[in-house]
């Protein structure tokens, strides 16, 4: 390491000047790996976004797909509720009737 002198020659400024752009160059390598690293990482997050951007597409159209498929169950339960309303009226109706028949056979 250099120590403070009181007086600098040329040769000893010459040395600490070059000391000098050697450390500045080790940084810059460093700073030119770190570069590199995040680069590699950027590389990495457009990848994963691109990842998260398909599994979202793809949970869209699995949701439009289950409420279609919901759209038709429902719709498919209610003409079956339907008919059997209808069912149970005319099974009430034919008991109402059978009734009535055998009260009318009893008088």
């Amino acid at each position: 390491m250099y120590q403070m002198r009181e007086s600098w020659t040329d040769a000893g400024l010459d040395d600490f000047a070059a000391h000098v752009d050697q450390r500045f160059d080790a940084v810059d390598r460093r700073f030119d790996a770190v570069d590199r690293r995040f680069d590699a990482v950027d590389k990495r997050f457009d990848r994963v976004e691109g990842e998260i951007r398909a599994v979202r597409e793809e949970g869209a159209e699995m949701q439009k797909e289950m409420n279609r498929r919901f759209d038709s169950m429902q719709k498919e339960m209610h003409r079956g509720f339907e008919g059997l309303q209808r069912m149970m009226l005319q099974a009430s109706v034919a008991v109402i009737v059978a009734l009535i028949a055998l009260i009318a056979t009893q008088v």
